[in-house]
């Protein structure tokens, strides 16, 4: 088994690989231009799994550069991680998100049916609902992005979509929810020196991440953005997951490609929602810091509520949610951020 996965150094890539690694004989490529992902991620695979893991250095865009890599290598399945991904600045900048994500994504699934590699898994998004009507919303809910980010995922659905039905040519889209945490399997050694897996970034912007960094001091304050949402306190929900279990989503997305040979979409999250008030709270509780949130205005592009319907995955895959507490998931990542503090 071959995989090549784009974005391989970035926080949700590089736990995906740990997990194939790790329950697979998997020998796995991390094509990533490190603009977002971090060497270190890398160092951290080839340390566990010597002569499993590869790095392939380029950008999706030198499309010549990553032809010719396809072309000389063989492998049975992309994963597709790399991408922009934050909703604000997709609203400032939409032409960046097009041209990344959709632009991009196309460029990567043509050159697959080029070079005769069938199976494609997608990271999307649960953006490409927009603002439903009902909530938990489930693969058939009526897709209406409100932003340019779930915009230009759900165009990369729609070229998947049609390129399965031209060619010799399976894919796999998974729609995550909020993702969050840090690998369980990191072991106090690596935690005390930062090397093991968690979410590392230059700018933060999700909201446990953020949180984290507010505990630890990194962060004088943090904001809540908007409190006038038709939720119950205010604050927009979210279906937060933890990292590992989406990780393992991905394996089970492959192995289901592989038995069945059919193209499939499915949503990942915990069809559990908790609002930014809710999660403030909770990190506060798990780690004994009274920091400060303040009420801010609204985003552009933020829908009121997000949950997953989980159902189709869990009776089509493999798929168990392991880590589906929110008192866990705020403590791994407050726990790593700490490493990174040091």
């Amino acid at each position: 088994m071959k995989l090549l996965l784009s974005g391989g150094c970035g926080y949700i890539g590089s736990h995906t690989a740990y997990e194939f690694l790790k329950n697979t004989q998997a020998h796995i490529t991390l094509l990533d231009n490190l603009s977002t992902g971090f060497r270190e991620t890398y160092d951290y695979l080839i340390k566990h799994f010597p002569n499993r893991v590869s790095f392939f250095e380029a950008s999706l865009e030198e499309v010549e550069k990553i032809d010719e890599f396809l072309r000389k290598n063989q492998f049975d399945c992309v994963v597709h991680f790399a991408a922009s991904i934050i909703v604000s600045e997709s609203v400032a900048n939409p032409l960046k998100y097009y041209l990344n994500n959709a632009v991009n994504t196309t460029n990567l699934i043509n050159l697959c049916v080029k070079n005769h590699i069938k199976n494609f898994i997608f990271s999307s998004t649960a953006a490409v609902y927009g603002e439903p009507k009902i909530n938990p919303v489930s693969e058939a809910t009526p897709l209406s992005p409100i932003n340019p980010y779930g915009s230009s995922k759900l165009m990369s659905e729609w070229v998947l979509r049609d390129t399965a039905l031209a060619h010799d040519f399976n894919y796999i889209a998974l729609r995550y929810f909020n993702v969050a945490g840090a690998n369980v399997d990191n072991t106090p050694e690596e935690m005390a020196k930062a090397e093991g897996l968690g979410q590392r970034s230059l700018e933060a912007t999700h909201l446990i991440k953020v949180a984290s960094e507010c505990a630890i001091g990194k962060r004088a304050s943090m904001g809540i953005y908007g409190d006038d949402y038709p939720t119950p306190d205010g604050t927009c929900i979210r279906d937060y997951l933890h990292i590992n279990d989406l990780a393992r989503a991905h394996l089970s997305a492959y192995e289901y490609l592989m038995q069945n040979q059919k193209s499939d979409i499915f949503n990942v999250g915990y069809n559990r929602g908790y609002s930014v008030k809710e999660v403030v709270e909770t990190m506060k509780r798990v780690t004994g810091i009274d920091f400060e949130a303040k009420i801010s205005p609204r985003r552009e592009g933020d829908p009121a509520m997000l949950i997953a319907s989980n159902q189709k995955l869990l009776t089509l895959t493999s798929w168990k949610p392991l880590y589906n507490d929110l008192e866990l998931i705020c403590k791994s990542a407050y726990e790593w951020e700490k490493c990174l503090r040091k």
